[in-house]
């Protein structure tokens, strides 16, 4: 296992933030706000880019047909993704009551929810599909 240099000035705490190229922007700040519990921190229209609190991290949506969106190329699509996937730590809560909200949003999800580890050892994931279709995992650990 690869541990930190004791020498390093860097003292790794969490991730800060994730970058998101979309191709809808008003449509992905719903699908997160409105089903991952996501709120708008900042807008940064001359930019096409809107920062999005996650707890305490951030996820930055960047229109593909904006200034910052258009300097990475093409979009995601089935030849390729702008990343593999982004993991969102979240309280207890239900694996069928989170089936339901998603089911009732017409999101995308996996059949049944997995254990998997992460960075607070093993807990329970829920993967499901942004409307770009990036891959979202929802990790809880200490589901019921």
């Amino acid at each position: 296992m690869n541990t930190p240099s004791p020498t390093s000035p860097l003292q790794l705490q969490r991730i800060d933030h994730v970058v998101l190229r979309v191709r809808d922007l008003e449509r992905s700040i719903a699908f997160y706000c409105k089903v991952l519990g996501c709120s708008v921190a900042k807008r940064r229209d001359d930019l096409g880019l809107v920062h999005l609190r996650a707890g305490d991290s951030m996820i930055d949506l960047v229109a593909l047909d904006g200034p910052t969106g258009k300097k990475g190329g093409a979009g995601p699509g089935d030849e390729g993704r702008n990343m593999d996937h982004l993991c969102l730590s979240y309280a207890n809560f239900s694996e069928s009551e989170v089936m339901a909200f998603l089911d009732s949003h017409q999101v995308v999800h996996g059949a049944k929810a997995q254990i998997n580890f992460g960075a607070r050892g093993d807990g329970t994931s829920i993967y499901l599909a942004d409307p770009d279709e990036n891959v979202v995992e929802l990790k809880c650990y200490d589901a019921s």
